[in-house]
């Protein structure tokens, strides 16, 4: 990750009749400025590309922007360039200003040739279908696919990752796993689960099918979660709190910074029960294996030595 707090790009952008600007595609994208020549040469590339399309009612232009990371989005296309610069592992999740990013991205019905205005796809959708363009999804984010094709990294199910995942090489996406923007992975990791808004993944740790991470885009949370290396989120497990470096959550248990944790380990108390502890208390703490005791229905939590889990490394090369 660079430290640069400034990104460049240059490439393409779409703007509909009415002057909506759509999006904003940067194949073009880095940390260090590009100098004239290089700016002209840019701009004479993608003008080949420029140019009316009449099938979505839209106009494809050249666009050149330079942002400064510590602001907040001011254009549709500064949102886009932002979004990028996540899914080109130029800035990690939660290290750039997305403040008011959704008031600068329209809703799109998103096509096989490309976004196009809602009402322009229900007005055209005879010519559209004439021409073979499907509609694939209505919604503020393109799929990442659209934009970005992150090296290293396997994404069973395109649908499922938005543009602004940050997915590290190595990393697996299997079909039920989903990645939304401005969260992804630090390392190699299994992801058969879901990775909310503003969670990141450490090296190493596996988010099992249908297991859940909370983020903090809706429900008032503050709290932005994260998964340390080697962890496991076992199947249709979920956190609401940190997890630290080699934890394991067991399949099905689901714990939040209110759920009440039985110090499973811990020296007995006078009346010979165990310290009950809140889950936010345990957040973030290393090598912690959360149970359910399956006699007392309690949730449990006992230290642990050793590795959490030790990915396939045939399926992460």
């Amino acid at each position: 990750m660079s430290d640069a707090r400034t990104i460049f790009g240059s490439g393409l952008t779409t703007i509909a009749s009415d002057g909506t600007v759509l999006d904003a595609w940067f194949p073009e994208i880095g940390t260090s400025e590009p100098s004239a020549g290089d700016l002209a040469a840019s701009i004479a590339t993608w003008e080949a590309f420029a140019g009316p399309d009449p099938r979505r009612a839209v106009t494809v232009e050249t666009v050149q922007l330079r942002i400064d990371l510590d602001e907040a989005p001011a254009s549709t296309a500064d949102a886009y360039l932002r979004l990028q610069a996540l899914s080109h592992l130029l800035v990690r999740p939660n290290e750039l200003n997305l403040d008011g990013i959704f008031a600068h991205l329209p809703n799109i019905a998103w096509t096989s040739a490309g976004p196009m205005l809602p009402a322009d796809a229900v007005r055209l959708r005879p010519a559209l279908q004439r021409a073979g363009i499907q509609v694939s999804g209505v919604d503020k984010f393109p799929r990442l696919t659209d934009y970005v094709l992150p090296a290293g990294v396997r994404i069973a199910d395109a649908s499922r990752v938005r543009l602004g995942a940050h997915l590290a090489p190595g990393t697996t996406v299997m079909h039920e796993g989903f990645v939304n923007f401005n969260a992804g992975t630090l390392g190699a990791s299994m992801v058969e689960g879901r990775i909310s808004q503003g969670v990141v993944v450490g090296d190493g740790s596996d988010i099992g099918g249908g297991a859940s991470i909370m983020g903090t885009l809706s429900g008032g949370g503050t709290h932005r979660v994260s998964i340390g290396a080697r962890t496991l989120l076992g199947a249709n497990a979920g956190i609401g709190i940190s997890l630290g470096d080699d934890c394991i959550v067991e399949a099905g248990l689901y714990v939040t910074a209110g759920t009440k944790i039985v110090l499973a380990d811990a020296a007995p108390l006078v009346d010979g029960g165990r310290p009950v502890v809140k889950g936010g208390e345990l957040s973030g703490q290393n090598g912690i294996l959360f149970r359910r005791n399956s006699l007392t229905g309690a949730v449990e939590a006992t230290r642990r030595a050793g590795v959490g889990v030790t990915l396939n490394e045939a399926l992460h090369a």
